[in-house]
């Protein structure tokens, strides 16, 4: 279960709502899969922002080195589908890292939300959902 703080969900959802209609994308800050702090990210991929992400590597390292020093690590990251379902694409699954929590956030017209999360264990393994619990 991923655990989210109801301001830490209501920043992700902004951030969503605020890009699109491109993908947004942001780091899951915290301790086992309690969420302490996000961080939004640069969508990198400016040819098909609308329906893929990637991130800069330089900014996640950054992420990394700064979720350290607060005694965190950055234990999943979040992005957008705008008008798709909030289910891993082929492209996500083949980008992700496993042990690691993967939060869509579901984006319709605008508007309308949803939000799941998912991850995996072996890089054999298809995503499964996780709860998310928010507080």
């Amino acid at each position: 279960m991923l655990s989210l703080p109801q301001d830490i969900y209501n920043e992700i959802i902004s951030h969503a709502k605020k890009t699109y209609p491109h993908e947004c994308c942001g780091a899951l800050i915290g301790k086992g899969k309690k969420v302490a702090m996000v961080r939004s990210m640069e969508n990198i991929n400016k040819d098909r922002a609308n329906d893929r992400y990637e991130i800069n590597p330089k900014e996640l390292l950054k992420i990394e080195k700064e979720a350290s020093s607060n005694g965190l690590e950055v234990i999943g990251f979040y992005h957008s589908h705008p008008d798709h379902p909030d289910r891993p694409s082929g492209f996500d699954r083949e980008r992700a890292w496993p042990f690691y929590s993967y939060t869509i956030i579901s984006v319709q017209n605008g508007k309308d939300i949803s939000v799941k999360s998912w991850t995996f264990e072996d890089e054999k393994e298809p995503f499964t959902e996780e709860e998310v619990r928010v507080s």
